[in-house]
């Protein structure tokens, strides 16, 4: 069976930025507001975090629903891990995701300073510092036949599309403009020769969904 690389409900602005300048410990996103970049997801039916009942069905909330269908394992940038850069400074900190983090897979965090793998619940982290394709090996080897999900940011993200490594790649276009920050695209048509694409609004009109496949 073939093993797949996925990238699922990545957002970016509609100048291509997944996040904004000056990410911190408070702002993950840097002058992102996350509020307006990621409304459609947390509006649906199927959204983890949701405590009331409700919310809205067709493509928004399959989206989401689709998000951990057949992963085994994750792929992520060091940013999205946490904050901190350079060496690592504190080992005790373990992340932004909290005890229970929301991947029940092995995760593969891209990093030039490796640290010991760590666990918590049902996700490991493993810290590697090598090329896309290396890691990508190692996902699929952990991920026992199921694909592999790209999570981002948006430059490791580049990263793999610039290998031509990524099968199929969901991003949720919001009508925002950050005018910098990590940038995953000048323009979605960037695209068009390696991918069939799908533009889609999402139900609500909060963003437009692309759905790119490998030709």
């Amino acid at each position: 069976m073939t093993q797949l690389l996925r990238v699922q409900n990545f957002n970016v602005s509609s100048d291509g930025f997944g996040a904004g300048e000056g990410k911190s410990l408070e702002r993950p996103f840097g002058h992102a507001d996350p509020g307006e970049m990621f409304s459609w997801c947390g509006a649906t039916a199927s959204w983890p975090t949701r405590t009331d009942p409700g919310g809205t069905r067709g493509l928004d909330d399959y989206l989401v629903r689709d998000y951990h269908r057949n992963i085994g394992a994750e792929i992520m940038g060091r940013g999205k891990f946490g904050p901190q850069r350079g060496p690592w400074q504190d080992l005790e900190w373990q992340g932004w995701w909290g005890d229970e983090p929301p991947f029940h897979t092995p995760v593969f965090v891209m990093t030039h300073h490796t640290r010991p793998s760590l666990t918590l619940s049902d996700t490991t982290f493993h810290f590697v510092d090598a090329d896309p394709a290396t890691v990508l090996e190692q996902a699929k080897e952990a991920a026992g036949g199921k694909d592999v999900r790209l999570g981002g940011g948006a430059n490791v993200i580049r990263q793999f599309l610039d290998a031509d490594l990524v099968d199929t790649l969901h991003v949720a276009v919001s009508p925002v403009k950050l005018g910098s920050g990590s940038r995953l695209w000048e323009s979605p048509d960037e695209l068009r020769d390696r991918f069939h694409v799908d533009v889609v609004p999402s139900p609500g009109g909060s963003v437009t969904h692309h759905l790119f496949w490998r030709k």
